[in-house]
């Protein structure tokens, strides 16, 4: 028999707790009941302990009197510390005893048998044991680095492990319900430290019905953001996950709401797993935003808007500039919203301020700060550009002699102390030197250039080669009609024929071909920057210090296959009461004859300039790129393929962009000040956008022929003749173009076995959708849009895309200060008109005394010519973070086996394609005559910014290729001009890290 227990009034109930574990779905507190007996009339009493995770069955006496029971429940315990794996566990034992005691009267009892039930209740849980490793990216000013209050109370966090809290959330939903299943929760708590990456740890109780893990959700319990690099979850029944993230996730003091983070595995959206739908939806809602308020540096809101803000009127009314975007007089792509409010002095303007809100995961890491990037361009030029203007005291003064310019590598400019020293100091070790004086002298490394030929600029062969190997080598066309005529209103603009006339083109080619016979054989080839130019001409003239000329240069195709340069003729349109002025300049014999020449290219040399900066590579990589990432970004889940396959090639370029507009591209920024368009410069960018820029000829193959360099041809390599056979860019761009189609093809084919596929894809026909009618709005009715309605369409599309942001970007930015660092070469502006354009007697006195000095006045001043110089050279130092195409696959795309295999063939045909540049560059007819040398150098090109990946990359000479070996990286070039020796265009080694960088990037 067994009677209940009887405790003494003394004894209390206590609660004794067991120590916290981090991840567990439930924190649990034992409790041990002590309660007393009290004498009772006519009643059974009932008591024990339970636990909420016990079920505990009341059992009744046989005669339907009530019972009283005592209950004791045991379970398990569970160890502290988890090995991840599957594990079962008995959670429960339940034994219950009854008692009956009836109680007769209140003076006497008296005691029946006592009938004993026990009943043995097992209830079984299955879990796993999940390992979560979070990777945090220690940074410059992060949550690591904050001093003052809040890092106290997180540090507490830190001591309490609750730094980061956790949602597990599975791809399935409930069978029985329908819902989504319950999230699995748990703290991470800091771990180990590794150079610059810390570990967060926590350990998840995972039921084995939870299913495949879909997505993590995030919330920082810190006062700071901080950087996540990856997730991985170690202990699942399908063997580890891993969530790439690189990305910031916000304080919650900042945003209540949690960062959700996908798993690597893609899924177009109607293969979306059903538990991932909403996610995966409301995600995208986020980040588009309301388009409502002020952008604050922490979210990740991607909208549009125009160029509102290049203009500063509100500081100065003559900072006031024309809105870009958003009207057919200037039409322009869209940048990125940032809601700031609209300036006092124009309401149509937006304000400047200290912050230039860019999404934030597209700001620059914090290495990449650090090292190179705009900031640093842009605090350098605090420091260094009023440095000079100090230094320099007269901002027209130029160089007297070319000699003064040589000293600019050799002695420098000494300059006064410097603001910011330690910046300046540490950023540009090459440019800023400390004399034994003390006193700090700006520097300049000489151009491989100038070192192989000091006098390489001044040859017209130099000025041919350029145009189809040098920085910009999208601007020549091929000759297709003649006379050559303008298509400007002659109202306005003057007669519209030219005066290159064919009497003089045939004097300079007799003996090869007729006119007729030079365009019927594509021997003509043009540089065209008269229409473009000439409606600015009388605006820019107002300026002080610079003028124009719309302007057109023409060449002959040699029978060695290099380009001479015949006549430039310079426009200048009726103005002030002056008819129209043109004037033709040829290559000549004569002193006169031959310095009139050199001044004539130096303008045109400008143009070039201005052209390739603004149009070429500002608004062709990075302006008409912006759209792009803003649309894959509102209407593409992270969790979409395209998403993953673009988000590589657009790494920065947002942040780029907006440093541009706020340092280079704004109201009187290094462009303004710098370029021969002056203040003017924006609108011309838009003038060309409007004129130039389509979507369908962005591709390699269709700009070559749109500019009559190339014709269709099956028969031929890549399916184009090229009209000129050694012509570097397209050489090796078309190589790079096939290599870049076939892995997109494979990439999209995997995903899209059909058009039906793409039609019924609701995200990405509105991304498209987006891209044409909103990012490039301004153009939305044009008829050469590409449709999206089959998956050779997307391929067509994708390949365009990210040809521009990297071939055609690396094409035409890297190698900047090889060719702009000695200004001679490409000088930015021409201050003065030529001499032979109304001169008066002193003028033209002076120009026969000393034509070397007309040509100096007409280059670039002193601060100006070294403010460039500055902003190129600083922009030449490069960044550890830097990535290369084919040096390190997605993990998204190493996710899928098909995808992975598809990057181990293109990394393949990539070796192949180096392989096929060399054989190129030594089968090419390349002469032994070391005297045709002017320079062969190596460089190392990569092809992120306008930002994106790409293999090392094309370069002025052609595109470059890397192969590693034992002892470093070797280079491979193809295709040089002038024609090289095999053994002098072989190989050389180099540092790997070499390599130039971007004016805007």
């Amino acid at each position: 028999m067994l009677k209940p227990s009887l405790l003494q009034p003394s004894q209390y109930l206590f609660l004794q707790h067991n120590p916290f574990l981090h991840g567990s779905s439930t924190a649990s507190l034992n409790v041990c009941s002590t309660m007393p007996s009290f004498p009772n009339k006519h009643q059974s009493l009932r008591f024990g302990s339970t636990n909420h995770r016990n079920k505990i069955k009341a059992v009744n006496s046989s005669d339907g009197t009530t019972s009283s029971s005592s209950t004791t429940s045991s379970s398990t315990s569970s160890s502290s510390s988890i090995t991840p794996g599957p594990t079962t566990t008995k959670t429960t034992t339940t034994t219950t005893e009854v008692t009956e005691v009836v109680t007769e009267s209140e003076d006497a009892a008296v005691e029946k048998e006592v009938e004993v039930v026990t009943t043995k209740e097992v209830v079984t849980e299955k879990f796993t044991s999940v390992r979560a490793t979070i990777t945090v990216t220690l940074t410059v000013g992060g949550f690591l680095n904050n001093m003052g209050l809040t890092r106290g109370l997180d540090d507490v966090r830190d001591i309490l492990g609750q730094t980061l809290f956790m949602d597990l959330v599975s791809a399935h939903l409930d069978p029985k319900t329908g819902l989504e299943k319950e999230h699995v929760t748990g703290f991470a708590h800091r771990g180990t430290q590794k150079d610059s990456e810390m570990v967060y740890e926590t350990d998840f109780k995972v039921p084995l019905d939870f299913g495949e893990v879909g997505a993590v959700l995030i919330e920082n319990e810190h006062h700071k953001e901080m950087y996540i690099k990856d997730i991985v979850l170690d202990g699942l029944p399908g063997g580890p996950v891993l969530l790439t993230c690189n990305s910031w996730v916000h304080s919650k003091y900042d945003n209540p709401a949690k960062r959700v983070f996908f798993t690597n595995k893609s899924y177009l959206p109607s293969q979306t797993p059903s538990a991932l739908v909403r996610l995966r939806e409301e995600e995208l809602v986020t980040l588009r935003g309301n388009g409502q308020g002020e952008r604050k540096s922490f979210e990740r809101v991607y909208d549009y808007d125009v160029y509102n803000d290049l203009g500063d009127p509100d500081s100065k009314l003559s900072l006031q500039r024309t809105v870009i975007g958003g009207s057919k007089e200037f039409p322009y792509p869209r940048r990125c919203r940032t809601g700031r409010p609209k300036c006092e002095a124009d309401p149509l303007s937006e304000k400047r301020t200290s912050t230039w809100y860019v999404p934030r995961d597209e700001a620059f890491s914090e290495i990449k700060q650090l090292t190179f990037s705009a900031k640093t361009v842009y605090s350098v030029l605090h420091a260094v550009v009023p440095a000079l203007e100090t230094a320099i005291v007269d901002s027209d003064l130029g160089f007297p002699l070319f000699t003064s310019i040589d000293s600019l590598f050799h002695e420098g400019i000494s300059l006064p102390p410097l603001k910011e020293q330690g910046v300046i100091r540490t950023m540009v070790p090459r440019l800023v030197n400390a004399l034994a004086s003390g006193d700090d002298v700006l520097r300049f490394v000489p151009p491989e250039t100038m070192n192989r030929d000091k006098f390489f600029w001044f040859r017209d062969e130099e000025f041919g080669r350029q145009t189809l190997a040098g920085l910009n080598p999208y601007s020549i066309k091929l000759v297709t009609e003649w006379p050559l005529k303008s298509e400007l209103d002659p109202e306005i603009y003057g007669p519209p024929e030219s005066a290159i006339t064919t009497e003089m083109i045939e004097r300079e080619i007799r003996g090869f071909v007729t006119i007729q016979e030079a365009i019927r054989e594509k021997k003509l080839y043009i540089l065209d920057y008269h229409d473009l130019f000439l409606p600015y001409v009388g605006k820019v003239r107002e300026i002080e210090g610079t003028t124009l000329y719309g302007s057109r240069t023409l060449f002959f195709l040699t029978p060695e296959g290099t380009l001479r340069p015949l006549v430039i003729e310079l426009t200048r349109p009726p103005l002030n009461g002056k008819p129209q002025w043109k004037q033709t300049f040829q290559p000549s014999w004569n002193a006169t004859g031959v310095w009139l020449w050199r001044i004539a290219k130096a303008h045109v040399l400008a143009h070039d300039s201005g052209y390739h900066q603004l149009v070429t590579h500002w608004l062709r990589t990075h302006c008409a790129t912006e759209p792009y990432i803003i649309a894959t970004n509102r209407q593409l889940s992270v969790m979409h393929p395209i998403y993953r396959l673009l988000h590589p090639h657009f790494r920065y370029t947002m942040e780029i962009n907006a440093l541009a507009r706020e340092a280079l591209v704004n109201a009187a920024g290094i462009i303004e000040t710098s370029f021969s368009p002056g203040k003017y410069s924006m609108e011309i960018c838009s003038v060309a956008y409007g004129k130039e820029w389509r979507f369908d000829q962005e591709a390699l193959p269709a700009n070559l022929i749109s500019r009559g360099l190339a014709v269709e041809d099956p028969t031929a390599p890549h399916g184009l003749r090229l009209s000129i056979e050694d012509y570097p860019f397209a050489n090796d761009g078309l190589l790079l173009w096939d290599a870049l189609k076939q892995w997109v093809t494979d990439y999209v084919s995997h995903y899209y076995t059909d058009s039906t596929l793409v039609q019924t894809d609701h995200e990405l026909q509105a991304w498209w959708t987006e891209i044409r009618t909103v990012g490039h709005g301004d153009k939305k009715d044009e008829p050469w849009w590409p449709e999206l309605n089959t998956p050779q369409d997307l391929i067509d599309i994708l390949t365009t895309i990210v040809w521009v942001t990297s071939g055609h970007h690396a094409a035409v930015n890297f190698g900047q200060y090889t060719y702009a660092g000695y200004f001679p070469n490409r000088p930015t502006i021409a201050r003065t008109n030529v001499p032979t354009e109304d001169p008066d007697d002193e003028v033209w006195k002076n120009f026969l005394e000393k034509p070397e000095a007309t040509l100096l006045r007409c280059f670039p001043s002193q601060i100006q010519a070294t403010t460039i110089m500055a902003v190129l050279d600083i922009l030449s130092n490069h960044s550890p973070d830097e990535e290369y195409m084919v040096e390190k696959m997605e993990d998204a795309w190493a996710e899928d086996e098909v995808i992975r295999a598809a990057y181990e063939r293109f990394k393949g045909r990539s070796r192949s394609r180096r392989a096929d540049l060399h054989i190129i560059g030594n089968e090419s007819g390349l002469g032994d005559d070391e005297s045709s040398l002017n320079f062969c150098y190596i460089l190392r090109i990569q092809v992120t910014d306008s930002s994106s990946k790409l293999l090392d990359a094309p370069l002025q000479f052609g595109f470059l290729f890397k192969i590693d070996d034992d002892d470093g990286v070797v280079m491979t070039m193809a295709s040089l001009m002038p024609k090289l020796s095999s053994k002098q265009c072989s190989t050389r080694q180099m540092d790997p890290r070499s390599r130039r960088h971007d004016i805007f990037q």
